[in-house]
């Protein structure tokens, strides 16, 4: 089993340290329930329910019964937002079986998810500690959940070039809370800007090349410059293709090929790169990684987003109205692989 888990403020939280792993409960099919266009719920034996997707995709569900039962029913609103969130991305769920488990934990109410988890095992399981008394729409708005989910996009194998899978995490946690209806447009690309400018700001090892940052990030920090630089490969990797393709293919179109030639498989980073090449008859993907594992610092963003009709003032971004670069920004809130 390999993991990765990622926090409000990165580095791992000591008081979390010692928690078990959930238990994960029987689950038995027992009914079904038809509750929003795209899912069904059923209600297995014991405290689990199965959540589908329109291709019969199964999330398994367990929440704890240590929380209060008006909890659960917020939780359970949450998980199916959440995952609902998840098909804006190619329209189906990454695999056939995943599952997501919530615990409760004590903490502040400015931090209602202050620990996730992402197992890669035989059904890869998707951890969440929340707060007991935390609403549906509390959740909603917090960015750690899509964070997580978006690891899935990935059939990673859990260890290795930790930039490349939380800098696709932290990429997409902006694109489907905005494609949700959490974000509006221009939140959501402050929210990537502000990443970014976070990333910038993390120099203590501007020197060293972005691999070697990422190799001693646990005991040495450097948590933003690693994370960010990812969500950079990814965002400009995105752009490339939506303006060669005149934004008829993007990076959802390519996640898309790579769920569907390797979903149930583990994949080292230079294996999905490989098919990231193959799937778009090019080597940008590859070519791009060589630039951003090599850099020694944040790699410039103020042209990508000039590229997309967004002025950069004092920090805060400003959307272009009109024109063809306005128009190739908008369709970053849809998908094209739908």
């Amino acid at each position: 089993m390999t993991s990765s888990s990622c926090l409000r403020a990165w580095p791992l939280w000591p008081a979390l340290k010692s928690l078990p792993s959930p238990v994960i409960r029987s689950l038995t099919l027992i009914a079904a329930l038809v509750l929003t266009p795209a899912f069904s719920w059923t209600t297995p034996a014991a405290n689990a329910t199965v959540l589908f997707d329109e291709g019969k995709r199964a999330l398994e569900v367990d929440i704890s019964e240590l929380f209060p039962e008006q909890s659960r029913v917020q939780i359970s609103r949450w998980i199916e937002h959440l995952a609902h969130s998840l098909t804006l991305v190619y329209g189906h769920w990454p695999r056939e079986r995943w599952a997501i488990d919530v615990e409760p934990v004590s903490g502040s109410i400015d931090d209602p998810i202050p620990w996730a988890q992402v197992h890669r095992e035989k059904i890869d399981r998707v951890a969440f500690y929340v707060l007991s008394s935390v609403s549906a729409d509390t959740l909603k708005h917090e960015w750690t959940g899509y964070h997580e989910v978006a690891h899935l996009l990935l059939p990673y194998r859990g260890w290795g070039d930790t930039w490349f899978s939380e800098g696709l995490a932290s990429y997409y946690q902006n694109l489907l809370q905005a494609r949700v209806g959490v974000l509006s447009e221009e939140q959501m690309w402050q929210k990537l800007y502000d990443g970014f400018a976070r990333g910038k700001a993390d120099d203590r090892f501007d020197g060293q090349t972005l691999l070697l940052v990422n190799q001693q990030m646990r005991e040495k920090g450097g948590y933003m410059r690693v994370y960010w630089s990812g969500a950079w490969y990814f965002f400009a990797a995105d752009i490339s293709l939506r303006a060669q393709s005149n934004g008829a293919y993007s990076l959802d179109n390519a996640l898309k090929q790579l769920n569907s030639c390797c979903a149930a498989q583990s994949l080292s980073v230079a294996e999905i790169i490989a098919h990231l090449d193959a799937s778009t008859d090019q080597k940008m993907f590859s070519e791009l990684y060589q630039r951003v594992y090599q850099s020694r610092k944040m790699p410039p963003y103020a042209s990508l987003f000039a590229q997309l009709g967004i002025e950069i003032k004092n920090g805060q971004v400003s959307l272009v109205a009109d024109g063809a670069n306005a128009r190739r920004r908008r369709e970053f809130l849809s998908s094209t692989a739908l």
